[in-house]
């Protein structure tokens, strides 16, 4: 994306600032379009996500999101920077990113009819503050067959995705129930973020 600084006019004032989003993800940047949301700048942060040892899936889904955006921060210091990680957890268990079909297969076959929570850690940084805030969805898969993951196994779409499964896609036919925030398991919490940035002081987007 275009590095650019949009002007948004305020009630008393016209102010420049910059949206810089510390993910890489395609999905977040669809929903804060969804918005009306369009950061300046994207700016991946690579930074190690394994969990520590007896970490809690809330928890990690924070520690993450708060690393990622203060590691943009450091070279962003003029900037709104925002950064999100999102967990699907078994109990204490996280699952991880499926990578593999094998990897997705173990995580479809410990999902299938039983519930599970997503997590979504989102962090803003700007001038020298930092709000970190997260985010529980229950979802609960059906009892599919093998034919039903198989089928959705050859569908590539869980490639990379946390749990092996991407709600937006084929997998919404696998699953009975959403209790909470829909968006928070496609990545980002849209009310949540949204209000994050209005209490940081982030100058809202024109409607039009």
């Amino acid at each position: 994306m275009a590095d650019a600084t949009i002007n948004r006019q305020s009630a008393t004032q016209r102010v420049s600032v910059r949206l810089v989003l510390a993910s890489a993800s395609p999905r977040r940047l669809e929903l804060l379009a969804q918005v009306g949301i369009v950061p300046d700048a994207v700016c991946p942060a690579d930074i190690e996500e394994i969990p520590y040892a007896g970490e809690l899936p809330r928890v990690h889904a924070e520690r993450l999101a708060r690393e990622k955006a203060a590691f943009i921060a450091r070279r962003e210091d003029e900037a709104f920077v925002l950064a999100a990680d999102t967990v699907v957890a078994c109990g204490r268990r996280i699952l991880p990113k499926a990578e593999d079909e094998a990897t997705a297969a173990q995580c479809l076959d410990l999902l299938r009819g039983r519930a599970h929570r997503v997590y979504t850690g989102i962090s803003l940084v700007t001038a020298g503050r930092q709000t970190t805030k997260s985010v529980m969805t229950r979802v609960v898969f059906a009892n599919f067959s093998q034919a039903d993951q198989k089928a959705y196994l050859k569908s590539g779409e869980w490639h990379g995705k946390a749990g092996g499964y991407a709600i937006q896609g084929r997998a919404a036919a696998l699953i009975r129930s959403v209790n909470g925030s829909y968006s928070n398991v496609v990545g980002l919490p849209l009310y949540e973020t949204v209000n994050l940035l209005k209490g940081m002081g982030f100058p809202p987007y024109p409607c039009s």
